[in-house]
C-alpha cells in the first residue's frame, strides 16, 4: 500500500468515525430531551394492531414502530413484542455486512419464532445512486420481492467502498431476486412516485439524529453500525417482555 493510499484510507476512516460519533451524540441528545413538544409525528398515532405491553410509552424512540399490516418492507409478525427499525442505504458496505452476517441469524432466532419484527427505513446518504436504489427497493416491494432484492444487492457488495448501482445493475439484481415484471420494475425505478415515502423515512431518521448507516433502534434502544451478533442478541433479549 502506498503512502498516499494509507493517507486516503486514514482520512476516509476518520470521516466515518466522525460520522458515527455525531450520530451517537445526536441519539444521546434525543434520548435526553425527547422529541419537541410541537412534533406532530409524535402526537399522531399510527394505525395498526395494538402495541404489546404499551411499548410506545416505554421509551422515547419506541413509538417509531409502524406495525403496518401487509408492509412488504417489514419482516415478522405485526404483533411481535420486539421491533427493530433499520435505517439503511443500499450502497453502504456495513449495511451489506449486516445483511449477510447478522440478519439471517436474527431471522432464525427471533423472527421465525414471532419475537422480532424488522422494519426497513430508507436513509440514502451516498448520492444519487443511493436514491435510485431506494426507488428500486420500493419497486421490488410492489412485487413482493423486497427482502430478496436487498439480499441480492448486498450479496454482491464490496467489503469497503460503495458499489456502482446503476439502473442496469439494479435491474439485474431485481431479476436475481425473482421480480417477475421487470418492465414494471424499471418503470418504478425511473419514476419519482416513491420519493415521498423515501423522504418520510429520511426525515424520521434525521429527526432522531441518525446521520450514518446502518442505524438500528430496537424497542427504543439505538445501535450504531454493523455490530457483532452478540450485541443485537443482548439488546433483543433484554427488551423482550
Amino acid at each position: 500500500m502506498t503512502a498516499r493510499t494509507r493517507r486516503d484510507t486514514s482520512k476516509r476512516d476518520g470521516i466515518l468515525v466522525g460520522a458515527l460519533v455525531l450520530a451517537a451524540l445526536g441519539l444521546i441528545l434525543y434520548l435526553t430531551i425527547g422529541r419537541s413538544d410541537d412534533s406532530t409525528a409524535a402526537e399522531t398515532p399510527r394505525s395498526g394492531p395494538e402495541v404489546p405491553n404499551a411499548e410506545a410509552s416505554a421509551h422515547p424512540l419506541a413509538g417509531l414502530a409502524r406495525r403496518e399490516p401487509g408492509d412488504p418492507m417489514a419482516l415478522g409478525a405485526e404483533t411481535a413484542p420486539v421491533i427493530m427499525i433499520m435505517y439503511e442505504d443500499y450502497r453502504c458496505p456495513f449495511c451489506a455486512k449486516f445483511t449477510r452476517d447478522i440478519a439471517p441469524e436474527l431471522v432464525e432466532r427471533y423472527v421465525e419464532r414471532g419475537v422480532l419484527r424488522m422494519e426497513w427505513r430508507d436513509l440514502p446518504i451516498f448520492g444519487e445512486q443511493s436514491l435510485i436504489a431506494a426507488r428500486a427497493g420500493h419497486a421490488a416491494a410492489e412485487q413482493g420481492r423486497f427482502w430478496e432484492f436487498v439480499d441480492a444487492v448486498h450479496a454482491a457488495a464490496p467489503d469497503r467502498g460503495h458499489p456502482d448501482l446503476t439502473p442496469e445493475a439494479l435491474r439485474e439484481f431485481a431479476a436475481e431476486a425473482g421480480v417477475a415484471d421487470l418492465d414494471r420494475f424499471s418503470s418504478g425505478l425511473d419514476s419519482t412516485r416513491y420519493d415521498s415515502a423515501i423522504q418520510a423515512d429520511v426525515e424520521e431518521g434525521t429527526g432522531i439524529g441518525a446521520s450514518s448507516v446502518p442505524t438500528f433502534v430496537i424497542n427504543g434502544q439505538p445501535i450504531l453500525g454493523a455490530q457483532p451478533l452478540d450485541t443485537f442478541v443482548s439488546v433483543i433479549d433484554a427488551t423482550t417482555p
